[in-house]
């Protein structure tokens, strides 16, 4: 297959329908085809399939074209619209009437399928020849009766008008095959290569669905995931690159990447394992770099106006806490909200320590809070709660957690004392006060 896309002239397109948001489905699709075209020097297009108007969902375009520019899949040239393209469809729908091998009907204008014989093509996807009888196909449409085309003869007109090659679609399209080449041997046209991606399935191998934790692009956008991981854990459903490398940059999958290594048997998306290479890129981020995206995605969150969200310079102070602990973007909030805004205490949270007297022993926490030599020294701060800890018979883990819910609400923070020094001591002192209120 290299020699057959050494000789093409490699222009490939990413053709979503516009019937609601970008699924994380379609992000393999658009990316193989990105990456195709890259490595070749080529031109990658989006098409806008939207002639099923039935289906249109309003604002789903505008979702496509965000999404794709989030992910850095950036298309050449401007979105080509095939309801703007209307008249073309019906031209060479007239013209395979007039060649005899289409029929109007019902207000609708029919291909006429042979009765006997066979079609085949060689898929890119494991070099397979595929072989379809036609005694088993039924005359199906082209032109509908509102005057728009189908998939079948648009996606062949819009393929040959620009000349893409190779065509890279999901495995659902396989079985139209034969009506496509039937289409594009009616109107004298070369059939272009196609590659049939594999189906991406749940970790139960059925369908992708939400309950797999699949979703639409903006809503992983949304939970705080990074295009570049997204981008990497979609290009190896499907490809396993040289040396099995499992982190790859969008320039390094140009680089390597060849649609003839790509597998023809279905691909499991596994949402704990895209967690794990959100993580992976935040924790190889610059802290700079990290700083940046937390704030744009707070910003993003609120639509620009984030009531009560840390600063530029706060957020760059907390860092090197919470670097290691997060795997979103959105793992952030949660876990520093106490820093910026004071808890809401739950009994529940105190309830998970295992300490009879927490009103007591918070009380002598303050004491020991009040009079401790300022500013407070991480090692100072240590000693003298392991000897409270000894002298109330309890574990030092236990006092710190008291601590840590005592000024946070939660059990679950970053590192206790680093935390106290970005709050201050004042305040870690008043929390631990208003602690004892609550309790």
């Amino acid at each position: 297959m290299r020699d057959i896309m050494d000789r093409m002239k490699i222009k490939t397109r990413f053709a979503p329908s516009p019937t609601g948001t970008m699924h994380i489905g379609g992000v393999r699709t658009a990316l193989y085809a990105f990456l195709v075209a890259r490595k070749n020097n080529g031109s990658f297009v989006l098409r806008v399939e939207d002639t099923d108007r039935a289906r249109l969902v309003e604002g789903a375009i505008e979702d496509i074209v965000k999404n794709l520019k989030w992910l850095g899949l950036n298309f050449d040239g401007d979105p080509v619209i095939q309801s703007e393209r209307k008249k073309i469809y019906q031209k060479y729908a007239k013209e395979l009437i007039g060649k005899g091998v289409a029929y109007e009907a019902d207000g609708a204008v029919w291909f006429r399928v042979p009765e006997e014989g066979q079609v085949s093509f060689t898929d890119l996807i494991g070099n397979r020849k595929v072989s379809f009888d036609l005694a088993n196909q039924k005359d199906f449409v082209l032109l509908k009766s509102d005057g728009f085309p189908t998939y079948h003869l648009a996606h062949v007109v819009d393929d040959h008008l620009m000349e893409t090659n190779p065509v890279i679609r999901g495995d659902e399209w396989l079985s139209s095959m034969p009506k496509h080449i039937l289409t594009f041997q009616a109107l004298g046209w070369d059939l272009p290569q196609y590659a049939h991606l594999p189906l991406i399935v749940g970790t139960d191998r059925s369908k992708l669905s939400k309950r797999h934790g699949a979703k639409g692009v903006s809503e992983f956008r949304q939970d705080g995931f990074l295009p570049e991981a997204i981008l990497n854990y979609m290009v190896l459903l499907g490809w396993t690159p040289p040396e099995d490398k499992e982190i790859l940059s969008l320039e390094e999958m140009i680089d390597v990447f060849n649609l003839k290594d790509a597998h023809w048997t279905s691909a499991v998306f596994d949402i704990t394992k895209l967690e794990w290479m959100n993580g992976e890129y935040i924790r190889k981020s610059q802290n700079s770099n990290l700083k940046t995206q937390i704030l744009e995605y707070l910003k993003e969150l609120a639509g620009g106006v984030v009531p009560n969200h840390p600063t530029e310079e706060e957020i760059e102070k907390v860092i090197p806490l919470i670097k290691e602990r997060i795997k979103k973007l959105s793992n952030f909030v949660p876990l520093t909200d106490f820093l910026w805004e004071k808890p809401e205490y739950d009994q529940a949270q105190f309830q998970k320590l295992n300490i009879k007297d927490k009103k007591g022993v918070l009380n002598q926490i303050l004491k020991q809070l009040e009079v401790m030599e300022r500013p407070w020294r991480t090692e100072i701060f240590e000693k003298i709660f392991r000897g409270l800890a000894q002298q109330q018979g309890l574990k030092a883990g236990e006092v710190f957690q008291l601590i840590r819910v005592a000024i946070s609400g939660q059990v679950i923070t970053p590192p206790l004392f680093e935390s106290i020094q970005v709050l201050g001591e004042d305040e870690a002192t008043q929390r631990v006060k208003e602690a004892i209120n609550f309790l």
